[in-house]
């Protein structure tokens, strides 16, 4: 029994994901053990090294779950491992909280905001913080004249790449807009930033106390096929995989840590957005953990750790050094017997 480790429950730990990203950076940090949960006995978490032990739950009960595995097994923190976990975590922190049970992640009302990109964006905007043209559509026929080119996008969700179109012209941004809308209830529309001067993805890190821990910054390179979702003549969209340079960027890291303060983030903040004029401009806020947290935690930015020193030790000194460097990632396989699959 590892009786020195602090146990944390990873949950949804599908491969190629944010969870298997967090129980690496966990790992890495050689203070906890990793337990981890996921409604697919298929999960590629469930047969890493990563974790201690794993388990298959249901979708129906997933907080009553949660909440069995942590005190059956004495976990103290759960860190949601994607956008489905946060989306159900996410409002029962405080419940979770009420046993002694941290949920790593943001504040409900900050994942509330960053899950409706037009209310985030509409926050934004009274702010005065440099952002894209944006608009929101909820009917085709309410559609007018948009900047050209554009991007179409759903409108509400925390992440990831599916459904989002890089439109060159009127014709295709309308048949694109009809067919996010006939998959999702509103559609986003953002002009087009180049990525001439910059793609960033920054994590912004504060505690429940509003208080800044730290951030982080990688200038994303675009020369692997994995981070690149759509490459036209007119532009290219990147994925959810970024990989590329990491290095003090403070200008950048300064412009992100405003906007997590503005919107009152107390946790995990990850921004993406890319460069004009020097300016940082957001088209892509996330209330969690991102997907490249481990790339982080290999730079000197474990944040993951960090957040949970900060409220499970109460540390209130959490120093850290990055590393510069190129930060570059893959995809790995892994063979399962089906005698061994998790029932």
């Amino acid at each position: 029994m590892q009786n020195s480790l602090l146990r944390v429950l990873v949950a949804g730990i599908g491969g190629a994901s944010l969870g298997t990203e967090l129980i690496k950076s966990l790992t890495a940090a050689k203070r906890y053990e990793v337990f981890g949960c996921d409604i697919s006995s298929l999960a590629y978490g469930h047969y890493d090294q990563g974790c201690s032990k794993s388990f298959v739950i249901p979708k129906s009960s997933y907080v009553e779950s949660v909440l069995k595995i942590c005190q059956e097994n004495e976990i103290r923190a759960v860190v949601p491992g994607g956008e489905g976990p946060l989306e159900l975590l996410g409002p029962a922190a405080r419940e979770l909280q009420s046993f002694g049970i941290c949920v790593a992640a943001n504040s409900p009302e900050v994942i509330s905001l960053c899950s409706d990109k037009a209310l985030l964006f509409d926050r934004l905007r009274s702010l005065s913080q440099p952002m894209p043209w944006t608009a929101t559509i909820e009917h085709i026929d309410s559609a007018d004249q948009f900047p050209m080119p554009c991007v179409i996008k759903p409108a509400l969700g925390t992440g990831g790449s599916r459904f989002v179109f890089l439109a060159a012209d009127q014709r295709e941004a309308e048949l694109y807009l009809t067919y996010v809308l006939e998959n999702c209830k509103k559609a986003l529309i953002q002009e087009y930033i180049p990525e001439n001067e910059g793609e960033f993805t920054i994590g912004v890190l504060s505690s429940p106390s509003d208080r800044l821990i730290g951030s982080v910054a990688l200038r994303r390179t675009f020369n692997a096929k994995l981070s690149v979702l759509t490459q036209t003549k007119t532009g290219l969209i990147s994925t959810g995989y970024s990989q590329g340079f990491i290095e003090d960027f403070a200008s950048v890291r300064s412009q992100a840590e405003k906007i997590a303060d503005l919107l009152g983030s107390t946790g995990p903040l990850n921004i993406q957005g890319r460069m004009r004029d020097g300016i940082l401009i957001p088209f892509e806020i996330n209330p969690r953990f991102s997907a490249s947290t481990y790339l982080r935690a290999m730079a000197g930015f474990n944040e993951v750790d960090l957040f949970l020193r900060s409220v499970l030790l109460e540390e209130k000194t959490l120093n850290f050094t990055i590393r510069p460097g190129y930060y570059l990632r893959s995809l790995s396989e892994l063979y399962v017997p089906v005698e061994d699959i998790i029932r």
